[in-house]
């Protein structure tokens, strides 16, 4: 491809409106353009990439059996009223009316349709098992579209399904998936980890994450680099201890305009560990319950909601005051009205001289025993972990990172074929629900990540995998006839050996070729110059490391050929040895 006849609009200076490195990047690289918040157009040098990385996905799906699809992005409403997720969702979904005033939404995911067309089709246990899976626009109205294509309101998904008899036939398909997954990010290029996870809306048995860890990440993670353990914040515990304390009558004290938990240590002289927050939520039946963690920690919502149940939300000032008949602030256990559901974090079982809220503006209680003063009603891991606890596994410190979340694989188990009436007839002529598992890929986020991990100072460095092109060759110097004759043979040659050329026939100065070749950031950069030319030599960089080779001209081709093929080699063979994890 001649970059003089292409459309990539890079730009000389940093963008201003740039958030992450990738957005940065892909800025000032021409590969996307913003049309409105969280919405991209996706321009030919990105998409390029984004379709390499959708055939790899094509390939490894295939080849566990996989059978694409494409389902419809508009769905009508009644569907998702079946099985409750129109609600759960809440603002996160688009919403619309057609022509006749049916109710539809744009589905940000594909499990109601899957449902819908096996209760429609499958019959029997011959029928199973099946693998169905697409490459889809998918849609949700993010009320904050933030760090460029990481998080927008409309983005392209590749999610499967596994439908199967059995749990046992469930656990096969959802290993199968993590297989693909792991030959799938490494086949890209990506340096990611798994990690245990919440299955959130999605519901089911259990779930897992793929990472790459990035300080633009969204998702929080706990990592053990000793022994390999990690899991998302929202469900990774780790061992970490409190002193209790020794038992002391209660008391309650005048704590004036001591609402924060750094202002009430400071106050009382009390370790933050042992200052109690007491925190009102209100569950799905807005019906109110108290947590209770320590001063030092964070209450993880995900966490606090699978204790429940249900899905919480914090109670609003004046709904505290309702429930409490205290501000918040100065609410807590002790003397709490009778029938509130209390759920503690597990390392405060055992506390007995700690300091929470009184009930009262103004006051705290010191010297609370849990055991002796307040009525429990469960105990739970509620807190979110911290940097240098103690990991659950080995004990050793973990830490706590930020990473990107690129695919989550869940055992949904019956939930949606049970709401949705998807049933299958076992050997014995039984009618059983059938047994389902869902898994998808953010396709940008493979681009995305692929940047924010591998870019320098310059610009990107592309693995050859996913790079939209594999050379971007430049000619020095344009009014040398010689040196672009030189250059228009090199491009001839490389095309006819099966390489992507984007090659810089531009007529102009020569900074501005390098500055471009940095920020596109291609494998491999090859320069055609008239000290090259009379060497009989063209210069052969290697972007990531920066290395330059002079080669024979007449063997460039074919040098480039096996630099390219070598990588991509690489990444293939370090997919088949990861692939069992």
């Amino acid at each position: 491809m001649r970059l003089s006849t292409s459309f990539i609009p890079t730009l000389k200076e940093d963008p201003s409106d740039a958030e992450v490195v990738s957005h940065r990047v892909m800025l000032k690289g021409g590969m996307v353009r913003l049309l409105a918040a969280g919405l991209y157009s996706y321009l030919p040098f990105l998409w390029k990439s984004l379709l390499k990385a959708m055939q790899i996905i094509r390939e490894e799906m295939n080849a566990i059996g996989g059978q694409e699809f494409h389902f419809p992005a508009l769905n009508p409403i009644d569907l998702w009223d079946e099985t409750g997720r129109n609600e759960d969702f809440g603002d996160d979904v688009f919403r619309l009316k057609d022509r006749k005033g049916r109710g539809m939404l744009l589905a940000p995911t594909h499990e109601e349709v899957v449902g819908d067309i096996a209760r429609k089709e499958i019959r029997s246990y011959r029928n199973l098992p099946q693998i169905w899976y697409q490459i889809q626009t998918k849609f949700r109205d993010e009320p904050r579209p933030r760090s460029g294509i990481l998080r927008t309101r409309q983005f392209i998904m590749k999610d499967s399904y596994t439908l199967d008899v059995s749990q046992e036939a469930l656990d096969y398909g959802y290993d199968l998936h993590a297989k693909a997954y792991r030959r799938i990010f490494t086949r890209c290029g990506l340096r990611f980890f798994e990690a245990r996870a919440s299955s959130g809306l999605m519901g089911g048995t259990g779930s897992q994450e793929f990472l790459v860890e990035g300080a633009s990440g969204e998702d929080r993670a706990v990592v053990c680099d000793s022994c390999g353990y990690a899991g998302n914040v929202e469900v990774a515990g780790t061992v970490w201890q409190m002193a209790h304390g020794e038992e002391a009558p209660v008391e309650e004290v005048h704590t004036p305009g001591q609402r924060t938990i750094e202002h009430v240590s400071t106050f009382l002289d009390i370790p933050a560990e042992r200052l109690v927050k007491s925190l009102v939520y209100l569950d799905a039946e807005d019906e109110p319950v108290m947590f209770l963690v320590p001063g030092s920690h964070d209450l993880n919502e995900a966490k606090a909601s699978s204790a429940v149940g249900s899905a919480v939300r914090p109670a609003e000032a004046e709904e505290v005051l309702k429930v409490m008949s205290a501000p918040a602030g100065f609410v807590g256990p002790v003397g709490a009205p009778d029938g509130l559901r209390i759920i503690a974090d597990t390392s405060l079982e055992g506390l007995l001289d700690g300091a929470t809220g009184a009930n009262r503006e103004d006051y705290h209680v010191v010297h609370m025993s849990l055991a002796r003063d307040v009525k429990v009603h469960a105990f739970a891991d509620l807190r979110t972990v911290l940097e240098g606890e103690s990991c659950v596994v080995c004990g050793k410190p973990v830490r706590a990172i930020t990473a990107i979340e690129m695919g989550h694989i869940f055992k949904l188990g019956t939930k949606y074929s049970e709401a949705l009436g998807a049933t299958f007839q076992d050997e014995n002529e039984e009618e059983k629900p059938i047994v389902m598992g869902s898994y998808g890929i953010g396709v940008e986020r493979i681009a995305a990540a692929a940047i924010e991990t591998r870019a320098d100072d310059d610009g990107i460095t592309w693995p050859a995998s996913i790079a939209p092109y594999h050379v971007f060759l430049l000619a020095v110097n344009m009014g040398d006839d010689e040196v672009v004759k030189a250059a228009e043979t090199l491009y001839e040659e490389m095309v006819e050996a099966g390489l992507e050329v984007l090659y810089d026939d531009r007529d102009i100065r020569a900074g501005a070729k390098f500055n471009d070749a940095d920020l596109l950031g291609l494998p491999l950069r090859v320069t055609m110059g008239r000290r090259a030319l009379d060497k009989g030599v063209a210069e052969v960089l290697t972007r990531i490391d920066k290395v330059t080779t002079e080669v024979s001209i007449g063997e460039t081709a074919s040098f480039c050929r096996e630099k390219i093929d070598a990588e991509i080699a690489g990444y293939n063979q370090r997919a088949v040895e990861v692939q069992d994890g």
